[in-house]
């Protein structure tokens, strides 16, 4: 019975790989990665030549079995994302699933995700908190959050430049315009920093500054 190791990979920095991370992509046999092209300029940075194939959100329902059965024999595969560990808001779950439905060992490694040094610079509880990920983009959304005004654990949230204004906004709407909050962005790349405030000052600032970079938005959860 082979093996599915999940690998993450760096957020922004390509030196935040760990030894071990390295060594398991170097000896695996097979790297299923998002974006084949992405990850192949981390494998290049480390000398690593193991072969690729694609694996993310548009064809991970189809051949998420037919990699389960190839792991049936003694091989073993690693799964990467284009930055941060599989299945955290990427591909990856579903693979993880199949696989052990089929019996097969799956492996995490720890290493990179962006909500962890988010959630610790924003200086807001971090011994409780609920990670949501992206909010539905359009059904669902505002339900979504009008369930989580009464939530009391500090709550993060993933989010693109193209809708942070319009996230924040809606957010100081439903849980209030004073509600404690910070956006990080550019983490661990060399424009990184977090942006601290009420969400309707979050909101005032983003909207005279438009920003580039994938983001992370922490809130402070209801007293």
């Amino acid at each position: 019975m082979g093996k599915l190791i999940a690998v993450p990979t760096p957020i922004g920095n390509l030196e935040d790989m760990t030894y071990r991370s390295v060594r398991v992509l170097k000896e695996v046999n097979l790297i299923l990665a998002e974006d084949t092209r992405t990850t192949k300029k981390l494998l290049n940075h480390y000398g690593i030549l193991t072969p690729l194939r694609a694996h993310h959100q548009h064809n991970e329902h189809k051949i998420a079995e037919k990699i389960a059965e190839e792991l049936q024999a003694d091989v073993t595969y690693a799964v990467v994302t284009d930055a941060g560990t599989p299945a955290i808001s990427d591909p990856g779950f579903l693979l993880i699933r199949e696989c052990l439905r089929q019996g097969v060992t799956v492996e995490c490694l720890p290493g990179a995700t962006a909500f962890v040094p988010a959630l610790v610079n924003s200086g807001l509880p971090a011994h409780s908190f609920t990670f949501e990920g992206f909010l539905p983009h359009k059904k669902g959304r505002m339900k979504r959050l009008t369930l989580l005004a009464e939530e009391q654990r500090t709550m993060i949230f993933y989010e693109s430049p193209y809708r942070l204004l319009k996230s924040l906004t809606e957010m100081a709407e439903v849980l209030g315009a004073e509600r404690r909050a910070s956006v990080s962005r550019e983490l661990t790349k060399i424009f990184e920093e977090t942006i601290h405030g009420t969400l309707a000052e979050l909101a005032a600032h983003f909207e005279e500054k438009p920003i580039k970079g994938e983001l992370v938005i922490v809130i402070a959860g209801k007293n």
